[in-house]
This record gives structure tokens, sequence and C-alpha cells, in this order.
């Protein structure tokens, strides 16, 4: 049986780029296998669209597809989407970002893309820290969690990612978990089918540097348990009391509307 009958979202990679980069157990694997997922179910392939990365660990996920890709500076990866749509708004362009890259540096970029409705989709894997340069406190990370720079607790309070972007302007916003692929995938297509500034924040383990920091065990069994006690449904939050909910990051579709997409301006300068 050949390889192509075994696995056909394999089409979509980059073989000579495989093995991938990414450690044990991380989160961004599955991602990558959701994005191919939601583009075999809409009939999509990767060469009808360009993807881009900035820094980091999740910034890698274009370099196995099979598009046009940017990969570079960190935190910018909104700044270059904005000019390429403004030359080619037909193009499909798909953003995949961390946490700490596209709320920390890129936290500019990514209120303004919000607010104008760029015509994008970003998909932001957020593993609670930055993870490729040694698991440094991020944007996102809990109150009191130990990271490398927080070795007594995180006194910052997270961001909501999904709330800054719906109160940005985002007009398609969701959050899940690598744990919850087939909620993962229909977010993926539905962002992919959205007109406007579309994020699907994806809360991903990270047990080389977050689960070994905060939680003292690099097991991604147990970063992904702890991922899902963490995390609650809309189902499940309507059993649990205010106080069970308080902490703990909804996973829902926050934002579906419409509104006119940023196309910049015709006038020649």
């Amino acid at each position: 049986m050949s390889e192509l009958k075994i696995n056909p979202n394999r089409r979509f990679l980059r073989p000579e780029k495989l093995p991938h980069f990414f450690c044990s157990g991380c989160g961004c694997g599955q991602v990558l296998n959701y994005f191919c997922q939601a583009l075999d179910a809409l009939d999509m392939t990767p060469e009808e669209m360009l993807t881009i990365g900035g820094v980091g660990c999740t910034a890698r996920i274009p370099i196995y597809l099979k598009s046009d890709t940017f990969h570079g500076v960190h935190g910018r990866t909104l700044a270059w989407a904005t000019g390429v749509k403004l030359v080619r708004p037909e193009l499909p362009v798909v953003i995949f970002a961390g946490d700490g890259d596209l709320a920390s540096i890129g936290g500019n970029h990514f209120i303004h893309a919000a607010r104008r409705n760029l015509d994008v989709t970003v998909i932001m894997v957020n593993n609670l820290n930055f993870a490729m340069t040694g698991g440094q406190v991020a944007p996102t990370t809990p109150e009191g969690a130990h990271t490398m720079t927080t070795p007594y607790g995180s006194a910052e309070p997270r961001f909501d990612i999904c709330k800054l972007a719906e109160a940005a302007g985002a007009t398609h916003v969701e959050r899940w978990t690598t744990s919850r692929p087939v909620q993962c995938v229909a977010a993926i297509k539905r962002a992919l089918s959205h007109k406007g500034f579309s994020l699907i924040e994806i809360v991903s383990q990270c047990p080389t540097h977050f689960g070994r920091y905060a939680l003292g065990s690099g097991d991604p069994q147990k970063l992904v348990q702890w991922i899902k006690d963490y995390t609650y449904t809309e189902a499940e939050g309507a059993k649990m009391t205010p106080e069970e909910r308080e902490g703990k990051l909804l996973c829902a579709q926050f934002v579906n509307t419409e509104r006119p997409v940023y196309e910049g301006t015709n006038e020649v300068l």
C-alpha cells in the first residue's frame, strides 16, 4: 500500500522537510494535522494560499506545507499579511503564530489587524509560554505559574486573547484545545471560509518547557490532562459553579459576524 493511500493528507506536506522539528509530545504537529484535515474537507490545497510564520515553535508549521510561505521577523506576521492583502486581496492568507509571537512583540499588529477586519485566518497555538527560547513567561501564562523567568510564580494576570480579539473588532473568534480534534478541524474550516479577520486559538501542550517548569513533569499525557482541567466548554460550564470556572479558559465560538473587510485605498499617492 502506498504512503498516499495510508495518509492522503500527506500530499499537502513537503516530504523533504520531514521528519518535523517539534519536540516529542508537542501539540504543533497535531495542529498541522488538523489544518490538513480542514483543507481536505474544504477541497482546498496549500498551493492556493500564502502561509506566514514568524519566530517560535508554531511559526515552523508553514515550513512543512506545500504553499508559498513567509518566515522571518518575530511578531511581524500580520504586518506582512496586511501588505500581501493590499496587493492580492483575493489570495487566502493563513498565519501560524504562538501566543508570544502574536500577543507580545506582535500585539500591536494583532490589535490593528483585528480592528481593520483584515481578511486573514490566524491560527494561534497557545502553549502558555515562550517555548522555543527556553520557557519564559508569556502574555498567556497563568498567574502564579512557574516558568524559567518566574521561578517563584508569575505575578502578572494573563491575557485572554479571544477577548482581546473580540474587543479589537475581529469578526470570527474561537478557542479550542489540541485534545478536541473534531472541534479544532471544524473551527479551522469555519475560519478559512469566513470573510474577515478570523482567530482560532488552540491551547496546546509544551512538555519540554511549560510542563517541566509549571507542572514539574515533561510527560505529555499529564500536560494534556492539565489542559483539560484548565479549560471547559459551554456545556461543561453550565454544570460548574462560578468558583469552579474561576481562572479557567472557556472553549467555544465567541464571535461570528460580518462587516466590511480592510482593502486599503485605490488612490495613487
